[in-house]
């Protein structure tokens, strides 16, 4: 498909793109999963059948979820140790647990809302229909 060819195509809502992949759902009808474990993106929807692999979310995820845990749990600590003085094993110990909580929760919601921005701007070969890319160089 050519440049021109895909520029024919509908325009793809980013917001909704987004909303989908935050919630772990297929960027383009919102039903199918993203993910057939916990990071591992499908080749392509259950529901839809539109090709997956396409995406290139690579370290982004992992770079947006200690942006954000730094920047909620950093000052939680400061405001935590100036205002209540605790002990430091369990202070220690509270926010291991939340850095790793929310972590975890927010590493798929990321992935997802990443390769929902690459589809719904047709980044990296989402701007094909069907594509004859081998799946071998995944």
């Amino acid at each position: 498909m050519t440049d021109k060819q895909s520029k024919n195509q509908p325009e793809r809502s980013v917001k909704k793109a987004i909303t989908n992949g935050w919630k772990k759902c297929c960027p383009s009808c919102g039903n199918g999963s993203l993910f057939k474990s916990y990071l591992k993106v499908r080749t392509e929807c259950s529901n839809c059948k539109i090709e997956l692999f396409h995406h290139r979310a690579d370290d982004g995820p992992a770079y947006l979820t200690i942006l954000i845990v730094g920047h909620v749990l950093a000052p939680l600590l400061l405001l935590t140790y100036s205002k209540f003085n605790p002990n430091p094993l369990v202070v220690a110990s509270l926010f291991s647990v939340g850095c790793i909580s929310l972590s975890l929760y927010l590493l798929p919601r990321l992935k997802g809302t990443i390769i929902g921005i690459q589809w719904a701007k047709k980044m990296h070969g989402f701007n094909l229909i069907k594509s004859n890319i081998s799946q071998e160089r995944i």
